[in-house]
């Protein structure tokens, strides 16, 4: 937290303060009078009172100017318009105001009185202007003065009737007019009652107060008691009556002596002491009509005489300086407030105010005595106590790199003031502000005013963040200049303070400066932005807005002289020094080693300047007759006891003392002011005698001198002045010795330096050169032209010490010349292919010299090279040139020194590479385009263009494409003239092959369309084979199972079928290559075989699948049954063909009562396949055949079109074998039996169902309905789902009857026709022979019983789902016919039933 200081901006100016010291004056003067000053307006502004007065004097005084009429003038001075009367009205103004004070001022009215009553201004010390005493050191006063100055620029109001009835003297101006009447004339009396009213007006002294017509007892006072006099006088000022006009019966009271002391101080009479005045301030009495102006009347309230008057307004104001704020700020709170400040009162973002708008406005409320803002700046904040904005490694917290880095820079400027090359760092004390950085904290309006640093330094100030700081500096030359023209504007302040400008607290507006020749400079110092002020430069300024800057001094070597002056100007000023001039040079030659050279120089010429002086001042001292010294070491001696008593310099090197007066001292300039003592009892003190001054001298000039010896051992070595050359050793020797004795940089160490490496990079210059030859494996660059050697080596004979290669590179420059001479003999008579031309550019290429000559021998050998290049090229009998290599000759030719023959060869070239590019892109239409050409197009394309000399990509693809083509036309005529027709796989690879080649092909439409056609066959055979989402291909249902007997074949078919992406190909179905499958007899072979593998494989599957257990309620868990290789359940169902068992859940099972059964029982489909037996639809024979004569009219062999015919064959010879069997006698006759019995059950059905209907018709309604009702899980179902019997009704009703078996065959008969029905389901063939066997077999075996009823129930809940009862639940119900539970399970999208 920092507590800042508080500047009001019209104060800071120094005219402007002069204005507003002379207002405080002038009303001080009326407020004595008991009058409140009110400035008037003119013109609509403030009236100027102090320009009015100060233009008056100028003008000649107030007679003068009303004498001849000159106060329009006046007004023209004041810059008020022509024509409007202002004179006038200034000069009423100027009567009223002015004029009375400037009389008091000059003592005009003080005829025979003492004018300078106060000179020990001892009297009425409580009275401060400002009412602020001594600003720099005390909190600022609760009462705001400038409420005052605020009341005075209030607009004076008009007097109104009453207030002329009250007041004699405005009836008199009624009556005369305006003219200088009367003391105060115009302004209001104030009375006690309106004191006590205006709380911000300070206090009037005691009035005195004389109680009238009031007896007082007479009291006996002695003449010579002062203490009665006294008494009354007491009981005068402080009686509580209001105070009324004096009269002569105050004196009844009292006796003769005491009435006596009332005599008028200028008439010297006591006459008339109704008209006697006593002055409030001295005591002292007047006669009204002897004051001037005379006043008509005794005044009301406060009276002071002119004595006292002019005495307060001559008191000298006191010291300005400014307050410090009562409040404390952080930096975050003090920049919340600079940035509320800023924005309100320039009602705009603070980062958008323009600093001209600033610099105007700041300007503006400077010299304005109307406007009072009123700003805070931070300044002069102690960096020790505060902390810097610099990184400081002070141990307190560990700092970064990056901060270590800007700790130790010598910009920080806690660092700076320290530097080795700084004079300050031999001063140990912290001085704060010089070597201890100050912080400054502003806002915008917060100013620096006029000032030049202590002792007249350096300094530096960084601008760490924030809005720009504006600066005005005034050069060093120009600072007397400064001084003398603020002292010519303002002498009223610098009679005051005459160190004024020392104290940082005016301004003058630089713009008045430089009218009165005072040069001027301003700049913006940004944020990061270092601003510099040289030694005596006067420099002030102001702040843009909240910002953060820092601030140290710093002295270098040139400062000394600078230093010592400033010494001197301080001394005559009688200003106290920050340190001592003296100490620091004596400190400083003291140890000279420890000094750099520049340093060393100049305390050496300031050594011996104060040497001098010493001895000087000593020699007077002895003059004077002092002999008596004693040594003294000053600098332990705090520096308020060695200062000068006269001129407060702060003493060193000697000192006059007293032993009378011991707390006297001064220095050798003032030894006359010390005391008045005898010379004898003073006595000199001393810190170095007179001896040992000169060998601290000596030690300096020493340090300084020998820079010079080696300064002249360089000149010499360098300017060559004793004719020798020194070697580079020898230089070198030099600017080590100047390294290691630290001499300062300079020209001649620049001059050095710079020879020695001037010398070095010519000595590497010319070893390179020297070495160029020996460079040996690739081609070095070139160092330097021939124009650059003979320029170099005049260099190297310039230089000042001795080079041992010049004669070298001079054979070298001979060499060159030597080489040119050959070159431009070669050059006219050798053609370009020549060997001594390719030998002399080698030679050239090893000078290590750039040779103009050899530019034309380049040129001419290239064109050479190029042109053989081209040459062989083109004439090459092994290869064609490629377009790459085309490109690149002429590219390379572009790089040729242009020549007729080169320009022929670039042309041949180009015309070459333009024909073989259209070749290109004509070859590469006739590969991308869609219209495709025939083959004798191409041909003839390709035929042309192999008469160009090019290597063509394009054509030669074009070529290739034409002999596939011709190849596939050769492939397809051999196909079409074979023995047998071509395979479909042969002729999809030719369609392929042929829609990819860039060729129209006529064969390729026949064969597309062919292969259409056999797809076309190929997917009608397959939708009348396979089954709908089958996972078995056409060839492999037409094709025998030769695996059939395989258990885990069988299941992995199973899986298949679950996971139709495990297909196998169709070359496995038969067992037979891509080959073999085109040759007709190997398909045949093949599909005879598999045949018989089929036939074994089902008999021993069938065999194995009889030994397992008949599933049932009491079968043991183990074993493996249907495809899902699962233990068996109670309700299972049994392949006619394989002789396993299947779940209901896995397969679907075959439907009762479609078509409408007869009471035949083994005429029922209750025939049961599972589909590993049953891969496809098994089409009728018919079908079959329509298929085979579709594929008689294809000229294309499909693998399936074969084992279609092997499946013909296959089966109209089973048919054949069938019908024989059924032909035969003992076959027939049981197929008539049967017919006998079915037609007898036909017709007992018959007379049956009539017998039915007849009875009651509801009871086969209620059957109905009781059955479906269940199936809905109902005990009654609704009248509306009645309806006839229906085929399971009629089914169901047959049943309980059926008897069996009704048909006997013999076992030679039974076999065969078994046998020759396992080869009939083989066949993927509907048959009506098959049909037929199973029926016959059915007969001969007792009737399934359980089989029928586990279908029957199977077949009614496929009718509940088809005929979608709406209350059907998915729970177990009861078959009403069978009594079997029906629980509705879902299987491969179908509802099957599980069965107990």
């Amino acid at each position: 937290r920092f507590t800042p200081r508080i500047q009001r901006l019209n104060e800071l100016e120094a005219q402007t303060r002069v204005k507003l010291n002379y207002l405080d004056q002038i009303a001080k003067f009326w407020e004595i009078q008991g009058s409140a000053l009110k400035i008037p307006n003119v013109e609509r502004r403030i009236l100027d009172l102090y320009s009015l007065s100060r233009i008056v004097m100028e003008e000649g005084g107030y007679e003068a100017i009303c004498k001849d009429r000159r106060w329009a003038r006046v007004a023209q001075r004041l810059s008020y318009p022509s024509g409007k009367n202002i004179g006038s009205l200034l000069r009423s103004h100027y009567e009223r105001i002015i004029y009375p004070y400037e009389m008091y001022q000059s003592g005009a009215n003080l005829v025979q009185c003492n004018t300078h009553p106060f000179d020990n201004e001892e009297k009425d010390k409580e009275y401060k202007p400002h009412s602020i005493p001594l600003r720099q050191s005390v909190q600022p006063s609760k009462f705001n003065t400038y409420g005052r100055r605020a009341k005075r620029l209030q607009q004076e109001p008009e007097p109104t009737e009453e207030d002329i009835e009250k007041n004699p003297e405005l009836k008199k101006l009624q009556i005369y007019g305006a003219g200088p009447k009367m003391l105060g004339l115009g302004l209001v009396a104030k009375d006690k009652n309106m004191r006590k009213k205006d709380k911000e007006m300070p206090e009037c002294p005691p009035t005195v107060i004389v109680k009238e017509e009031t007896p007082v007892p007479e009291t006996k006072l002695e003449p010579t008691s002062p203490r009665g006099y006294a008494n009354v006088k007491e009981e005068l000022r402080h009686s509580p009556e209001p105070c009324t006009k004096m009269t002569m019966r105050l004196r009844r009271n009292h006796n003769t002596q005491f009435i006596e002391s009332y005599v008028c101080r200028i008439c010297a009479r006591g006459d008339e002491d109704d008209k006697l005045l006593l002055c409030d301030g001295c005591d002292d009495n007047y006669h009204i009509f002897c004051l001037l102006p005379p006043l008509p009347e005794i005044p009301k309230g406060v009276w002071r005489c002119p004595k006292c008057v002019m005495a307060e307004c001559k008191r000298p104001p006191e010291a300005f300086g400014f307050e410090q704020a009562t409040r404390e700020y952080t930096l975050q709170s003090f920049g919340e407030m600079a940035d509320s400040f800023k924005a309100d009162y320039f009602n705009m973002p603070v980062h958008m105010v323009p600093t001209e708008l600033v610099e105007k406005e700041f300007w503006r409320l400077v010299n304005s005595i109307e406007e009072d803002v009123t700003v805070e700046y931070g300044a002069d904040i102690h960096s020790k106590e505060f902390g810097s904005g610099f990184p400081i490694n002070d141990g307190k917290r560990q700092l970064s790199p990056e901060e270590e880095e800007y700790a130790a820079s010598g910009w920080n400027l806690n660092v700076m003031p320290v530097l080795k090359q700084s004079v300050l760092c031999h001063i140990n004390a912290d001085i704060s502000g010089m070597k201890v950085p100050w912080l400054y904290v502003g806002m915008v309006f917060s100013a620096f005013c006029w000032h030049i640093e202590d002792h007249w330094s350096y300094s530096i100030n960084y601008l760490h963040w924030g809005e720009p700081k504006t600066w005005y500096g005034v050069p060093s030359f120009a600072a007397e200049h400064l001084e003398d023209v603020m002292k010519k504007l303002t002498p009223e302040l610098f009679e005051s303070q005459p160190d004024l400008l020392h104290q940082l607290v005016t301004l003058m507006n630089p713009n008045t400066l430089m009218a009165h020749g005072v040069p001027v400079v301003r700049t913006n110092q940004c944020a990061g932005e270092f601003v510099i002020t040289f030694p005596r430069a006067y420099h002030s300024g102001f702040n843009q807005g909240y910002n953060f800057a820092e601030a140290v001094n710093f002295c270098t070597a040139d400062w000394l002289p600078a230093g010592r002056q400033c010494i001197e100007h301080y001394r005559r000023l009688r200003r106290y020094c920050v340190f001592s001039h003296e100490e620091l040079i004596c400190k400083m030659a003291a140890c000279p080693e420890r000094l750099d050279l520049n340093l060393a120089a100049a305390v050496h010429k300031e050594m011996f300047i104060l040497v001098q002086e010493e001895r000087k001042l000593r020699k007077a001292l002895l003059d004077k007759g002092i002999t008596e010294a004693e040594r003294e070491a000053f600098e332990l001696l705090p520096d308020d006891e060695r200062q000068c008593d006269k001129c407060k310099t702060t003493c060193f090197l000697s000192a006059l003392a007293c032993y009378d007066c011991p707390d006297c001292l001064v220095c050798l300039y003032h030894i006359n002011d010390l005391c008045k003592c005898p010379s004898s009892r003073q006595y000199l003190r001393y810190r170095y005698t007179l001896d040992e001054l000169p060998a601290m001298l000596h030690k300096l000039k020493v340090r300084a001198e020998c820079f010079d010896t080696w300064a002249n051992k360089v000149r010499i070595a360098l300017e060559v002045e004793d004719g020798r050359k020194r070697t580079l050793e020898e230089l070198r020797s030099l600017e080590s010795e100047a390294r290691e004795r630290k001499f300062p940089e300079n020209e001649l160490l620049h001059r050095l330096k710079s020879c020695l490496s001037e010398a070095e990079k010519c000595v590497s210059e010319a070893l390179g050169l020297l070495s160029f030859p020996l460079i040996a494996t690739k081609e070095p660059s070139i160092h330097m032209t021939v124009e650059e050697l003979r320029a170099f080596l005049e260099q190297m004979n310039n230089l000042p010490c001795v080079m041992h290669q010049i004669k070298d590179v001079q054979a070298v420059l001979e060499k060159v010349e030597t080489f040119q001479a050959e070159v431009q003999e070669a050059l006219q008579g050798l053609p370009g292919n020549s060997p001594e031309l390719h030998k002399l550019l080698a030679q050239g290429t090893r000078l290590g010299v750039e040779v103009p000559e050899m530019e034309r021998l380049e040129k001419q050998v290239q064109q050479a090279v190029w042109l053989e290049e081209v040459k062989q090229t083109l004439r090459s009998p092994q290869d064609k040139v490629t377009l790459s290599v085309m490109r690149a000759l002429i590219t390379s030719g572009h790089g040729v020194a242009p020549s007729p023959a080169v320009e022929k060869a670039m042309a041949e070239l180009q015309e070459l590479l333009t024909i073989a590019q259209r070749w290109e892109e004509k070859a590469q239409m006739c590969l991308e385009a869609r219209q495709k050409h025939p083959p004798a197009t191409l041909e003839a394309i390709i035929k042309e263009a192999e008469n160009i000399p090019v290597h063509l990509p394009n054509i030669l693809s074009l070529k290739e494409a034409l002999s596939k083509a011709q190849a596939w036309i050769a492939d397809v005529e051999e196909i079409q003239n074979g023995d047998h027709y071509p395979c479909l796989d042969d002729l999809e690879g030719l369609v392929a092959v042929g829609r990819d080649l860039p060729v129209h092909l006529e064969e390729l439409r026949y064969l597309e369309l062919q292969v259409t056609t056999a797809h076309s066959w190929r997917e009608k055979a397959s939708k009348t084979f396979l089954k709908k989402n089958s996972c078995y291909t056409l060839l492999e249902v037409l094709c025998p199972c030769a695996d059939a007997d395989s258990d885990s074949v069988k299941r992995m078919k199973w899986q298949k079928e679950k996971e139709p992406s495990l297909y196998k190909s169709d070359t496995e179905s038969l067992g037979l290559s891509a080959q073999d499958l085109r040759d007709p007899g190997s398909v045949i072979l093949a599909f005879k075989e598999g045949e018989q593998k089929e036939k074994a494989g089902m008999l021993r599957l069938r065999q194995s699948n009889a030994q397992k257990p008949v599933p049932s309620a009491h079968s043991p868990l183990g074993g493996q049954y249907c495809v899902c290789s699962q233990p068996p359940s109670p309700a299972m169902l049994q392949c006619e063909l394989c002789q396993d068992w299947f779940h209901p859940t896995c397969v679907a099972w075959p439907h009762l009562g479609s078509p409408r059964p007869a009471p035949a029982w083994w005429e029922w489909d209750a025939k049961f396949l599972c589909p590993l037996c049953q891969r496809s639809r098994r089409p009728r024979l018919e079908t079959i055949l329509a298929l085979l004569v579709a594929l008689q009219k294809l000229p294309v062999r499909l693998p399936e079109g074969e084992a279609l015919q092997c499946l013909t064959e296959r089966a109209i010879t089973w048919q054949d074998r069938a019908r024989q069997l059924l032909a035969s006698s003992d076959v027939v006759t049981a197929l008539e039996r049967l017919a006998e019995l079915r037609q007898r059950l036909v017709g007992d059905s018959a007379k049956e169902g009539s017998a039915l209907k007849e009875s009651s018709c509801n009871e086969q309604t209620k059957v109905h309905a009781r059955g479906l009702g269940l199936l809905n899980g109902d005990s009654t179902a609704p009248e509306k789902n009645s309806s006839p019997p229906s085929d399971l009704e009629v089914l169901g009703s047959y049943l309980p009857q059926l008897q069996g078996p009704v048909l006997e065959l013999s076992d030679a008969i039974r076999l065969p026709l078994e046998e020759l029905l396992m080869e009939g389901d083989l066949l993927e063939v509907t048959l009506d022979e098959s049909q037929s066997i199973w029926r016959l077999l059915q007969a001969a075996y007792s009737p399934q019983v359980e089989k029928f009823h586990q279908l029957l129930d199977v077949s009614i809940l496929d009718y509940a789902i088809e005929f979608n009862f709406p209350f059907m639940p998915l729970k177990p119900a009861v078959n009403p016919w069978t009594n079997h539970t029906l629980s509705p399970r879902k299987s491969h999208d179908r509802v099957t039933l599980e069965l107990p």
